[in-house]
């Protein structure tokens, strides 16, 4: 499935979905304890990769005192967001190719904005964080944990399964340095949580082939 058929699928249920998960409120406290903690200690200019309605983006921006983006596919998404969070910045793209401009930022948070990324799609993303965050930069990553590559079909569309072993490869491979990882299902859930957390070294992917900054726009200021 493409992502824009990925962002379709949840155009059409978005009501429902804010409903039922649009508040850091209905998310699980661990889940709310991680992303306060990395945000506190994570400088510099933040990216809500995939960033739905908005919940997890009015959480990095501390009400506005951070410099942080939220991105996302879905229309309706961005229109909840918002109009719930004013006080931030959300842009309409895509995972694999969005407005940043290369090493300029301090953290990526991807909570579960992956996982509807195939195998063949996860890297390019994966390059794409890479290729937008600093040396020294962060990536948070929320997914659910399994077989890696495993397809199973979510509440809105086919999403996948990935280790933190398979990620962990893939982030290796891009220069990056896997610092923590952890899975735990809790009582209430029908899948095993996963997360990681990776810091860029002074040298990631090469760029050769992908799109120059002046090739795209990016964010200023």
């Amino acid at each position: 499935m493409s992502r824009a058929e990925v962002a379709a699928a949840y155009d059409s249920r978005a009501e429902e979905y804010v409903e039922k998960l649009g508040s850091v409120h209905q998310m699980a406290d661990r889940d709310r304890a991680t992303i306060v903690q990395w945000r506190d200690s994570t400088g510099g200019r933040l990216l809500d990769a995939g960033c739905g309605p908005g919940h997890w983006t009015e959480v990095l921006s501390e009400r506005g005192r951070r410099d942080v983006v939220g991105i996302d596919g879905s229309t309706r998404f961005l229109e909840s967001a918002r109009d719930r969070f004013p006080g931030n910045r959300f842009l309409a793209a895509d995972l694999s190719a969005f407005p940043v401009t290369s090493r300029s930022l301090g953290g990526i948070l991807a909570w579960y904005s992956v996982i509807h990324a195939s195998p063949a799609e996860l890297p390019e993303i994966l390059d794409e964080f890479g290729r937008a965050l600093a040396p020294g930069g962060s990536l948070l990553v929320g997914f659910f944990a399994g077989e890696a590559g495993v397809a199973f079909e979510h509440a809105v569309t086919t999403a996948y399964y990935w280790s933190a072993e398979a990620l962990t490869d893939l982030l290796h491979s891009r220069g990056f340095t896997v610092e923590h990882e952890e899975t735990r299902r809790d009582p209430d859930a029908h899948r095993t949580h996963g997360e990681l957390r990776a810091t860029l070294g002074a040298v990631g992917i090469a760029e050769t082939g992908r799109a120059r900054d002046g090739d795209r726009p990016s964010l200023q200021g």
